[in-house]
Order: C-alpha cells, then sequence, then structure tokens
C-alpha cells in the first residue's frame, strides 16, 4: 500500500509527504531522518492520510495536496476527523 499523508509540525506548520511505509516513515521524521523541512520542527504528528494502490497514485495526490491552501489542508483534515470509520 501506498500513502500521502499530512503532518502537523511542532510550529504548528503542515507538511505533506507520500511513502509506501507509513509507520516508518512518521519514526523517521521524528528521528530527524525524513524531510529536510520537518527536521528543525519536531516533533511532528500525523493528522491525515490517504491509502493509495500505486506509488504514482500516491505522488499525484501529494501534489494535488501541496497545491492547496492552509485553510484548504485545514479543512481537509478536520472533514477526516469528522467522518465515521
Amino acid at each position: 500500500m501506498n500513502y500521502t499523508y499530512i503532518l502537523r509540525c511542532s510550529d504548528g506548520t503542515l507538511y505533506c509527504g507520500w511513502t509506501n511505509n507509513l509507520e516508518k516513515r512518521i519514526k523517521a521524521h521524528n528521528e530527524g531522518k525524513g524531510a529536510k523541512y520537518t527536521r528543525s520542527r519536531l516533533p511532528v504528528t500525523l493528522v491525515y492520510y490517504e491509502e493509495f494502490e500505486t506509488s504514482r497514485d500516491a505522488q499525484s495526490r501529494e501534489v494535488k495536496i501541496k497545491r492547496l491552501t492552509r485553510k484548504q489542508k485545514l479543512e481537509l483534515i478536520n472533514k477526516n476527523k469528522n467522518e465515521p470509520n
């Protein structure tokens, strides 16, 4: 499985990325081995993710999310929290 995810950094900013191992990737971010952007903003918290069959789909979704405004990203995160599991 492949994932597109959003992290909330310690300074309140949001970071979007993709991976094929979500748990391992979040751990890497919090160990300072993730993206350069998150290294100085630790710890990070996973606030949103989507699952995809292919890495291409996950990467495509990452690009679309990165084009959203901060307000739109927060709406996406909040909408997801309100949906039943």
